[in-house]
């Protein structure tokens, strides 16, 4: 292999798939990432079995070939050279790839790429077609939501329903539940559930910030894994074996209190609380009063901790039905305030014990579900 390349578009493509790389794995060749020619461009790929992320950048090839090298060496000698053109040649015999740029030269030790697992690639004949921009935004109010404890890995997944001309995914850790749709644009001719690791949405989300051709979608016949196409970029992840919980059946299906309230400002309020919650269970209590003839209804954001003090945010707020305090864990409103993504909110609550829902005004196809807390003395 005898190929030049620009240093920036590499350490861009280094950067994009260095986060699949393993951390730890009794396969040493994972711990590297792939480089080859392909088509007159360089392919960078690594994998940890569960995501594998390719990508391709401009090249000159004088002489076709690749090799793995160690990812954490490779990534930080490219960051640090100047930029300007690359110059890399492999000498096959010892796996060891020559890197050259403006007067540095750097010899880095490889592992035949013959050992690297083969990444699939995605059949674009029955492909998913979704705007980007709609997908991200999935991506965003979604992904926050689903488990980091592995103790239930369904919940470290995120459902994704395919039905018709439109896409829902839904996360829950079982103190929370996102729920998000968007339509397709070309749409499925049978409905199709599938399980997708959160964490392979995240990166997902990551890499298609520059993606403006639409991105394209393809489950395997196995239905073991999901492959995304964008310009220049695939990612493959494996998808999750189980059935994912009935999350319709946490949304409630009525409540006596709907309080609308400026989003940015309930924000603060929160991360306000957030000072003193934090030494206190992350328990805020919000307390929910309607307006009369007189006076705007409101809403009162509050924490108190016995080690730090206490506070109160009182915010104006269009409310309609019965007074009610409740507790929520504060991390969660700002998790959620922080992807609503409008101008207002609405907060629809129905008892002290039971979920709160959590929606963006003008915006029906996003829903956030939050549990209470328990406060003492009830």
């Amino acid at each position: 292999m005898r190929v030049s390349c620009l240093q920036e578009n590499l350490a861009k493509g280094l950067s994009i798939v260095s986060r699949a790389v393993a951390a730890r794995s009794t396969l040493p060749v994972l711990g590297n990432i792939l480089i080859e020619t392909d088509q007159s461009r360089l392919k960078l790929a690594a994998t940890n079995l569960e995501i594998g992320i390719s990508c391709w950048i401009g090249a000159r090839v004088d002489e076709d070939g690749g090799t793995t090298v160690p990812a954490r060496t490779f990534v930080d000698l490219i960051n640090a050279l100047p930029q300007g053109q690359v110059d890399m040649d492999l000498a096959v015999k010892t796996q060891t790839l020559s890197v050259r740029c403006g007067r540095f030269a750097n010899n880095v030790k490889g592992v035949d790429k013959e050992e690297f697992p083969i990444i699939p690639k995605p059949d674009e004949h029955n492909a998913i077609h979704i705007a980007p921009d709609a997908l991200r935004q999935m991506i965003d109010q979604v992904v926050f939501a689903a488990a980091a404890d592995e103790s239930r890995p369904i919940l470290t997944g995120v459902l994704a329903k395919f039905s018709g001309k439109t896409l829902t995914l839904a996360a829950a850790d079982g103190f929370r539940l996102s729920v998000r749709t968007t339509a397709l644009e070309d749409g499925v001719d049978e409905p199709l559930e599938v399980i997708i690791p959160a964490r392979a949405l995240a990166e997902l989300g990551r890499i298609s910030g520059d993606q403006v051709d639409p991105i394209s979608i393809t489950v395997t016949p196995q239905r073991s894994q999901i492959l995304f196409h964008l310009t220049n970029i695939d990612l493959v992840s494996q998808l999750i074996d189980g059935k994912f919980p009935d999350y319709t059946a946490i949304i409630p299906k009525a409540t006596t209190t709907k309080t609308i309230v400026d989003t940015g400002l309930l924000l603060k309020a929160c991360k306000a609380a957030n000072v003193f919650a934090r030494e206190a269970a992350n328990i805020v209590r919000v307390n929910i009063v309607p307006g009369d003839e007189l006076t705007p209804g409101h809403i009162t954001i509050g924490a108190t901790s016995a080690e730090t003090g206490d506070n109160a945010g009182d915010l104006d707020a269009s409310v309609t039905g019965t007074p009610i305090e409740i507790a929520f864990n504060v991390k969660y409103l700002i998790d959620v305030l922080n992807v609503a993504g409008a101008n207002q909110v609405s907060l629809e609550t129905s008892h002290p014990s039971a979920p709160g829902i959590l929606r963006a005004i003008g915006d029906d196809a996003f829903t956030h579900v939050i549990m209470p807390m328990h406060i003492g003395g009830r």
